[in-house]
């Protein structure tokens, strides 16, 4: 294990900034939905990109103690925030796509009273990818390898978004006996079969709703897991196709109010928006970052978690059933609806999950009440 450092070259910040001024925008397209990303928009945020003080923000990201480890083979980049309190519980905290680490700082910042563990996914930002076929078995093999091989953590309690959901899942129901708890935002689907079978109507109607949103709102996974290198050669060389991209899914996935995307501003700022598409394109790893869809491999059943369960609904799936909560989670400490917060929770009220998180830890007695 090794430290490190952002530290990304002024020609690399010289070139994306020369890009940026060269940004050939078009005007919206008719009958354009009302959802995602304006052409107004996305041309302030171009500008405000091209005179991002990133020196500034990379200062403040090396703040953070981080970390480069050989997990397993697979070079994986991560933040420690390790808590004044020798004897604090440990807290792994997963991104998704479009997610960096980054973009659960704040989140971990607010947890003084945990060893607060964020990991680049592999193939994500600083993270190497996986020298093979990256399922969510692998992603969490490493995640646990790291925590508990690398990291020396006996025990340690998980959480994880998008992505990383089921891989969080994953990890509680393969090790009982190092997991110590979960909370969940995204809350356990099951596979399609398993789908089919439900009898719960509340359940049928709340798969029902995704699957007639899967056309328009799933077609980026649809590109992602069919045509991963065609549409990373495009947006790889574009950093406004880049911020396009990934500001898109911040816009229609984060708790918006309908015709407002801007709204997404007031819970995750400019600069950390920025923030997050600099760090694609300086790593170069938005091919890399797609591997989750396209290397998904079988559609298996994760079996139940039995260790203690925390779950809070987040607003982009709010009518979620809390009987699939309850079927999955044997041992379900807490079932919410959160009133504010979307796909990204943590991000978008950090203070709210930082609070569930220290109640979670408290009632499982790791934390003093």
């Amino acid at each position: 294990m090794r430290s490190f450092q952002l530290s990304i070259p002024d020609d690399v910040v010289a070139d994306l900034r020369a890009r940026l001024a060269r940004t050939r925008l078009l005007p919206d397209s008719p009958r354009r939905p009302p959802s995602g990303l304006s052409s107004e928009h996305l041309r302030a945020l171009v500008d405000s990109w091209a005179e991002l003080d990133w020196s500034a923000r990379e200062r403040e990201l090396n703040e953070h103690p981080q970390f480069i480890a050989d997990v397993g083979g697979t070079d994986i980049h991560f933040v420690h925030l390790r808590s004044a309190r020798p004897d604090a519980p440990a807290l792994l905290v997963m991104h998704g796509w479009p997610h960096t680490f980054a973009l659960q700082l704040e989140f971990a910042r607010l947890l003084p009273d945990f060893h607060v563990i964020l990991p680049s996914m592999p193939g994500f930002a600083f993270s190497a990818p996986y020298d093979g076929t990256m399922t969510e078995a692998v992603m969490a093999n490493l995640m646990h390898t790291l925590m508990t091989e690398v990291l020396g953590y006996s025990r340690y309690l998980t959480y994880g978004e998008d992505i990383s959901a089921n891989v969080s899942d994953l990890i509680a129901a393969s090790h009982p006996e190092a997991v110590q708890g979960i909370l969940a935002t995204h809350a356990h689907f099951g596979t399609d079969f398993e789908r089919d079978a439900l009898e719960d109507p509340e359940a049928r109607a709340f798969f029902a709703r995704l699957s007639a949103r899967g056309g328009p709102d799933g077609a980026y996974a649809h590109i992602q897991a069919t045509r991963p290198d065609t549409l990373a050669a495009g947006v790889n060389d574009s950093p406004a196709g880049l911020l396009a991209w990934l500001v898109e899914k911040l816009i229609e996935w984060s708790d918006t109010p309908a015709g407002d995307p801007e709204f997404v501003e007031r819970r995750i700022s400019r600069d950390r928006i920025l923030t997050e598409a600099t760090i694609y394109w300086a790593t170069q790893s938005i091919a890399t970052s797609f591997r989750p869809y396209f290397d998904g491999g079988e559609d298996v059943p994760i079996p139940p978690v039995e260790v203690p369960a925390a779950v809070a609904i987040q607003r982009h799936e709010h009518d979620y059933p809390e009987s699939l909560a309850r079927a999955y989670y044997r041992d379900l400490r807490s079932f919410e609806r959160m009133p504010e917060g979307g796909h990204f929770t943590v991000a978008e009220v950090p203070a709210a999950m930082a609070d569930r998180m220290r109640s979670f830890a408290r009632e499982l007695r790791l934390l003093p009440a």
